[in-house]
């Protein structure tokens, strides 16, 4: 299990995440929501390893995380999809995959490059492509391989569906289910609360930095005065 608690991380003097704690099991989504500004990007950033936090624990299956460098955090199990996808356009698909396996075994590689192509057909088809020719969906796919390709025991997405249609943001979404399903323990923030919440197990809701709600999916739904007071009533799609 992977846990967070009273996490504080500052940017010079500015507080950017004051208390925050959640967890996160093996095959569930645990879905962050929360305004522009909340901490969200920056606790998964935490997490990660590219961000040091000034207090607080993170803790990968009772080992902590806390010093680790980014790589090092990779090599314990957890991968980071990042906002915006960020693929490495000129590079073709299967570049980009193997990069994202940097730092895994020649055998997991392979195994997970099959299991990116299993999992997101079209990447086979594109595969000798360059990146920056697949559409955006197609993109944010293949980012979620790549996050993959470390053979993670957890996988961290930031906004998945920024930037995409709404006819692929359900696409999107499977996706997100999908590798879930296969046992791997989810971690994602998302703007898009409806969409979100469709696919998510566990909620926590954050608001400057703080975690003020923390639950089931299905609660959060019936607490939906918690989140339109940090997103609105359009965001439950209500």
């Amino acid at each position: 299990m992977l846990e967070v608690s009273n996490l504080h991380v500052r940017y010079g003097k500015v507080s950017a995440v004051n208390n925050i704690g959640l967890t996160v099991q093996p095959g569930r989504i645990t879905l962050i929501l929360g305004a522009n500004g909340a901490g969200k990007s920056t606790t998964l950033r935490t997490i990660a390893g590219v961000v040091k936090s000034i207090s607080g624990t993170i803790d990968l299956d009772d080992r902590s995380l806390l010093g680790l460098k980014a790589h090092q955090v990779v090599r314990r199990g957890i991968s980071l999809v990042p906002e915006g996808r960020q693929v490495f356009a000129s590079l073709s698909v299967a570049e980009n995959l193997r990069i994202g396996g940097y730092t895994s075994t020649r055998e997991k590689r392979e195994k997970n490059t099959e299991l990116a192509y299993e999992l997101f057909p079209i990447l086979r088809e594109r595969k000798d492509g360059p990146a920056g020719l697949l559409s955006g969906g197609e993109q944010q796919m293949l980012a979620f391989g790549r996050g993959l390709m470390s053979d993670p025991k957890y996988i961290m997405m930031d906004e998945p569906s920024m930037g995409l249609a709404p006819a692929i943001v359900d696409t999107v979404m499977e996706s997100v289910r999908q590798i879930a399903d296969r046992g791997l323990g989810v971690l994602m923030v998302e703007q898009n609360a409806d969409a979100g919440l469709r696919v998510a197990d566990d909620v926590v809701v954050v608001n400057r930095g703080e975690s003020v709600y923390s639950g089931s999916a299905e609660d959060a739904k019936s607490h939906s005065s918690v989140v339109m007071a940090f997103l609105g009533e359009a965001a439950l799609g209500a």
